[in-house]
């Protein structure tokens, strides 16, 4: 039986991770920050008490600016893989907090590596690296365009990014980067963009909200489906050789784009319902991200099923379930159609 550990593990990413990898036989171990509230929600359906036969998944209290403890717990469990998915992930919120964004999101990355360098065992390494490092760049983006950051989150990431191709190269450490585009799912935090759309969307259906306040319209961006995405993460570990590589859908949308489709798909315009407010602009802002997938698709085989128009689907009939409210039905029906035996159960 394989062993996994996941930083992130109680985030969107990680809950469908350690969900795939629990599907696949592994035992699954996970860092979650310690919290006077519950933050479990999205991997409660797949928790069983650790004193029952039987039980896969273990959570251990941490955090990435803690070198020890990250230490403790990798020569502890000895896991054959490791997915580095924890961050402070918020692009905006980067900019408020840049000094956290670097500790947690750059140094954190540096300390599980070197915890897996100085306990000599053979642990292979998957580094949540993330398109925003393209910045200006001109689209679209694969492994050869030069990185361009534009947010302290991206110079973080960045700095993972490199630190990780050192300690392959420096230390021969099967460590890799899977330089991810924007990928969502229900489960997506309630402050990111997308799903702040689609939540609006089934509140003022559901008469909970009158306004969407949103900033930028104009930037683009590569969207696809999370569940989709944490199986490429997989993948990468699977190789017989470390490699970095770009995973996307190859298809961008405006955020005008991502809002119209959400409210028409719910018979809403969403010229009624939202508002521009500047304090979600970015100092600096990434207009177009598009991914070029061609090696992962090539390497990996990993083709994508869901396109943003259907993403969007699927998240407004989840939200709209998650108030209370009919769900239009056809996010259901694709789901249905393209994942007949998907492995997630909770949405």
């Amino acid at each position: 039986m394989k062993k996994a550990f996941i930083t992130g593990i109680t985030g969107q990413d990680g809950s469908y991770l350690a969900e795939f990898l629990l599907s696949k036989g592994y035992e699954v171990h996970g860092l979650m920050r310690r919290s006077s509230t519950f933050n479990t929600s999205r991997i409660d359906h797949i928790y069983v008490d650790p004193h029952e036969e039987g039980a896969k998944l273990f959570l251990y209290h941490g955090d990435l600016s803690d070198s020890g403890q990250i230490s403790n717990i990798i020569n502890n469990i000895k896991p054959d893989e490791v997915y580095h998915l924890g961050a402070q992930t918020q692009v905006r919120v980067s900019f408020d907090m840049p000094e956290y964004t670097g500790d947690i999101t750059g140094l954190g990355t540096t300390r599980i590596l070197e915890a897996i360098r100085r306990s000599g065992n053979k642990i292979k390494f998957y580094q949540a690296s993330s398109s925003e490092m393209f910045g200006d760049s001109p689209p679209p983006q694969n492994e050869d365009t030069a990185f361009s950051p534009r947010s302290p989150y991206a110079v973080a990431k960045l700095y993972a990014y490199w630190m990780t191709v050192n300690y392959r190269e420096g230390y021969d450490i099967f460590a890799c980067n899977g330089i991810l585009f924007n990928h969502e799912s229900p489960r997506r935090g309630k402050t990111f963009l997308t799903r702040k759309v689609t939540r609006a969307v089934a509140n003022i259906l559901a008469g909970n909200q009158n306004i969407l306040h949103l900033g930028n319209l104009d930037a683009e961006r590569d969207w696809g489906y999370t569940p989709e995405f944490v199986e490429a993460m997989w993948r990468f570990l699977q190789q017989d050789k470390p490699q970095d590589m770009v995973v996307g859908t190859g298809k961008a949308y405006t955020v005008r784009d991502f809002v119209t489709e959400a409210f028409r798909y719910a018979d809403l315009d969403w010229k009624k319902y939202t508002k521009i407010d500047p304090r979600y602009f970015r100092p600096t802002e990434t207009e177009i991200l598009i991914a070029d997938p061609t090696k992962a698709k090539n390497t990996l085989k990993w083709h994508p099923k869901i396109d943003c128009m259907d993403l969007i689907k699927i998240m407004v009939d989840a939200d709209l379930r998650s108030v209370g409210a009919h769900t239009i039905g056809e996010g259901d029906e694709i789901l249905k159609k393209k994942f007949p035996n998907r492995w997630w159960k909770v949405d």
